[in-house]
């Protein structure tokens, strides 16, 4: 039954996984970054509103 379960769905399981993979990876990265200061929009800040409250000077 679990074995004609996976026959059926295998091209589902393994897109799942491997956007879980990417998810991962991504959320990873951005933790990481988080934790060395860098900023996540990845642009200068002299025409950001928010420029003053995301960044220490």
């Amino acid at each position: 039954m679990f074995l004609s379960f996976l026959k059926a769905n295998i091209g589902t399981i393994v897109v799942a996984l491997i956007l879980i993979a990417l998810l991962s990876l991504v959320t990873y990265k951005v933790i990481k970054d988080k934790k060395k200061g860098k900023s996540s929009c990845g642009c200068g800040c002299a025409n950001c509103p928010m420029s003053g409250q995301c960044h220490n000077k």
